[in-house]
């Protein structure tokens, strides 16, 4: 599980969990364990987080059964409508977090 801002800098970061696990499962655990490290966002500031997560505060995820994905809009028309509008932000936005990751596997 990683953390990072939008400088690609990781800000968390707890390794050890097979790929095959839930999200879910590994957030819940690293609270748990990791609670008094843990970075939780501040009052008024969100962590972007994927569908295998719940909405809750400080934590938003993306409308399920919506367009989300970037590749879904370069060919295709442009998003319409609040949700496909929020869930392109959202993944333009999160998309943060998969290029720190592979500027990391590049070193």
């Amino acid at each position: 599980m990683g953390i990072c801002d939008f400088d690609l800098r990781f800000i968390f970061v707890v390794m050890g969990w097979p790929g095959s696990v839930h999200d879910m499962r590994v957030f819940s655990d690293v609270r748990n364990k990791y609670g008094y490290k843990f970075p939780h966002p501040p009052p008024g500031k969100f962590y972007l987080v994927d569908s295998g997560y719940p909405n809750r505060p400080g934590y938003l995820s993306p409308y399920k059964g919506t367009k989300y994905h970037l590749p879904e809009y370069r060919n295709g028309p442009m998003p319409r409508g609040k949700k496909e509008m929020f869930n392109h932000a959202h993944s333009f936005l999160r998309n943060v977090i998969e290029r720190s990751f592979g500027v990391l596997k590049m070193k």
